[in-house]
């Protein structure tokens, strides 16, 4: 790529982002499809591709660039998080569930995604790994004790016994503790 097109391709790249961060979804695509041909798409314009998808729900589309993506750079743990939410949304918890995995052996102090695999695991029935991921990131990250009242993900599991015994019941704060053992149930 010569200087002058990768100039420009990162000033569209840069424009696109601040349309994201400002709520703009549709502008952002806008402005990326003004890069030309998506097979020549650096990974960090399919990320914003993806992004711009994903802001306008529209997980099944979303997944093409970010699939392309993450060939690239399968240590990049926005992709990932953002490949989660879209398997999700397309009825493939296996496949959340599996990424998001993968993006803790890549970042492993990254709470969030210890958050949102408590979430797809609780929706896939797997008992004991969600309240152990959910343990960790709450011990990580405090304020993920403040959204698990209102975190519908965890429906599936929120009156069991050792849930109610971890996080306790609506309005209540006691303190974390660790479930028994990583086993799903």
């Amino acid at each position: 790529m010569n200087v002058k097109k990768h100039i420009r391709s990162n000033k569209l790249q840069r424009e696109a982002e601040g349309y994201l961060e400002l709520g703009l979804p549709q502008q952002a695509l806008q402005t990326l499809a003004r890069l030309g041909d998506p097979a020549g798409y650096t990974i960090e314009a399919l990320y914003l591709w993806g992004e711009g998808l994903r802001a306008l729900e529209r997980p099944f589309e979303a997944l093409v660039p970010l699939e392309r993506a993450i060939k690239s750079a399968p240590e990049d743990v926005r992709i990932r998080l953002a490949l989660g939410w879209c398997y999700k949304r397309t009825g493939r918890i296996d496949l959340a569930i599996d990424t998001l995995k993968q993006a803790i052996h890549f970042d492993p102090e990254e709470s969030l995604l210890r958050y949102n695999l408590a979430c797809y695991l609780s929706l896939s029935g797997q008992k004991r790994l969600a309240l152990r991921y959910l343990a960790e990131a709450v011990s990580m990250n405090s304020v993920y004790h403040s959204l698990i009242e209102d975190e519908s993900d965890f429906d599936p599991i929120r009156n069991d016994p050792d849930f109610q015994a971890s996080f306790g019941k609506k309005g209540q704060s006691p303190s974390v503790k660790q479930p028994l053992d990583g086993q799903n149930e």
